[in-house]
């Protein structure tokens, strides 16, 4: 959950504009943090860093040690991705008179190297954003000014970045790039100008904001913003004036939490994968818990146990680890665990899956397993959580704080790291051929940026709500890994707008659910290509002869199904179980735009708790 700020005028005080961003930017996580200040009247070596591994106290101690100040300056909180938490790996990056930070991932990041290495560049650090940095030095040394350097960099780019640059040669310039991944919102005031990463960062200091979109460049001066396109035509984007009130500083400019939640998805899911993906290696590091071949040898058998949402995580797991790894998975429902008298023994590993860690029936499977002598591994999103502290082993999800009772960003990142789990257990069983897990990885790293473009379906499925949300019951169904998404969008569904909502596996419909379809019942279909998609389309059309109104979740480019349903909702066309994400992006959207146009509580639905502490 990186944080950029920046900020750009004639006067010093650039340190003060970025600690005070940085500190409103905490809420996101991070591990390191740094910045670069611009200073013309220093001559030679104008740009100065200061970077600290920890929390932002860290630099701050830093700076009062070695203080600097300048007019331009970029400052950057980072949560590991590509290297592991250090100085070195800390932002702001550097090459010659070029200093960047960088939000993002670059996916084609191990080709960039071997050609900078090849060409005799010096690469100090682990990650992929130096990398970025030798681009535009390389550039502004063959004389290219720094916007039409950065634009030029970037064609070489693949994946997701936002960039905020500044050079020794432009010395009152900061240039800005966004292609998907994190948001750069620039700030427009007297003398002065602003680039933030969120709106809180700078909204002390400005309200006229400009909210740069995908394939926009941006050049900052004191005087003010210029934007063009990748092919240097000037666009305008107009300021608009932020009238937020201190709730819609902490929503971050959404309705509510959970829109907001939904929003932050693919930054969450990039925090998650984090330093765990080795590409080069072809391997996983799930934070140095040992999976070695010595180690999963002893597993012969996996149980997984969870509540709501995080069980359906759980159900994409089964189908994820058997197909990977070659491992038996049990799915149980952690109230129902301990009193089956369940067989469980030292070979078992048992995963308990929690977003807070406190889960109260799941904290007892976790107990009645460890009595088993089962390996007890977990995957919550808080430190530190009593799931986790009795485990043997966690794996965090750094999805972030998640306000809204209804899990949006916990769920998809919970499904990451269970991926996660079930890409190392191939690995270490021999299971995946080197193409496999290539794939495998590759796919990891470019699902942000395909989550990013999912989001973006935001208005075609609040149209379709509003054809639906008078309706009394929904039907869902899904086949393979989309099934237990099926149920997690009825489950979406009928926690926020109270309207009675059932997921199906397609295949059993025929064994009671069709009694209910006629021309009343809504019934969304999961029907993504996959190995068993002409299956579905037949349940399709079962479901259309008899009536149904039909919402299919398809992947694009599909012709096929268009004329066998009512409403057609394309996803990004990814192979694979990660494909179950993109697929819950629009249930979630179509869950919070129906609950919103009934006039429910969205973040606090009746009756519910956002972490159930009791049985």
């Amino acid at each position: 959950m990186c944080g950029i700020v920046g900020t750009v005028g004639r006067e010093p005080g650039a340190v003060s504009v970025l600690i005070e961003g940085l500190r409103r930017l905490e809420y996101r996580g991070y591990d390191s943090a740094g910045v670069a200040i611009l200073n013309p009247s220093a001559g030679a070596g104008q740009i100065s860093q200061r970077r600290a591994e920890g929390k932002l106290a860290n630099l701050e101690e830093v700076l009062r040690k070695d203080p600097l100040d300048g007019p331009v300056g970029i400052g950057h909180t980072r949560w590991a991705t590509h290297g592991a938490p250090s100085e070195t790996n800390a932002h702001p990056h550097r090459c010659g008179s070029v200093a960047l930070v960088h939000n993002g991932i670059i996916e084609n990041h191990i080709a960039l190297r071997e050609k900078i290495q090849a060409a005799g560049g010096a690469v100090l650090s682990e990650t992929d954003t130096e990398l970025v940095s030798h681009l535009i030095n390389e550039r502004v040394e063959r004389g290219m000014n720094l916007l039409a350097a950065v634009r030029d960099a970037c064609t070489e780019l693949e994946g997701a970045y936002a960039l905020a640059v500044i050079s020794e040669k432009e010395p009152e310039c900061i240039v800005v790039a966004k292609n998907g991944g994190s948001p750069i919102i620039l700030g427009v005031g007297e003398d002065r100008t602003y680039l933030a990463s969120d709106v809180p960062a700078i909204l002390s200091h400005t309200r006229s904001m400009i909210f740069i979109e995908d394939g926009d460049f941006a050049s900052l001066t004191p005087d003010g913003v210029s934007i063009c396109d990748e092919a240097g035509n000037e666009v305008d984007r107009p300021p608009r004036q932020i009238a937020w009130d201190p709730i819609s500083v902490e929503k971050g400019g959404y309705d509510r939490f959970m829109q907001k939640e939904i929003f932050e998805q693919p930054r969450a899911i990039t925090d998650t994968i984090g330093t765990r993906v080795h590409e080069a290696d072809l391997d996983v590091d799930l934070d140095g818990i040992d999976f070695s071949a010595e180690a999963v040898s002893k597993i012969h058998r996996i149980v997984l146990i969870a509540c709501g949402t995080a069980w359906h995580s759980c159900l994409v797991a089964k189908y994820m680890i058997e197909q990977m790894a070659g491992i038996s998975v049990e799915v149980d429902l952690a109230s129902e665990f301990r009193y089956r008298q369940p067989v469980i023994d030292e070979n078992c590993m048992v995963v308990l899956v929690s977003q807070s860690g406190e889960t109260a029936d799941t904290l007892a499977g976790l107990r009645e397993g460890k009595e088993r002598g089962a390996r007890i591994f977990s995957i919550c999103n808080v430190r530190e959580s009593t799931i986790a502290r009795e485990s043997d082993d966690v794996l965090y999800t750094h999805a972030g704080p998640e306000i809204g009772v209804a899990s949006t960003k916990a769920f998809t990142t919970q499904v990451v790291s269970l991926y996660l789990l079930a890409l190392k257990l191939g690995i270490a069983r021999g299971k995946l051929s080197d193409d496999e897990i290539r794939t495998g990885l590759h796919d990891l790293i470019r699902l942000p940026r395909l989550v990013e473009q999912t989001l973006h379906m935001d208005d075609e499925v609040r149209r379709v709500a509003r054809k639906y949300f008078h309706s009394s019951h929904f039907l869902f169904l899904g086949r393979g890994v989309m099934f237990p998404i099926a149920l997690e969008g009825a489950l979406k569904l009928k926690e926020i707008s109270y309207i009675h909502a059932e997921g199906y596996a397609a295949g059993e419909m025929k064994h009671g659910p069709i009694a209910l379809i006629d021309e009343d019942m809504p019934v969304v279909v999961v029907a993504e290509k996959s190995p068993v998609y002409d299956k579905v389309i037949s349940n399709l059309e079962e479901v259309r002869t008899r009536g149904g109104r039909i919402i299919a979740i398809a992947t694009e480019g599909d012709t096929v199904i268009a004329g066998r349903a009512e409403e057609v909702l394309t996803i990004p066309d990814l192979q694979g179980p990660l494909s179950a994400i993109l697929a819950t992006i629009p249930l979630q959207f179509l869950a919070y735009h129906v609950a919103t146009l009934k006039g429910t509580d969205v973040d606090q639905p009746r009756n519910l708790a956002k972490s159930v502490t009791v049985e």
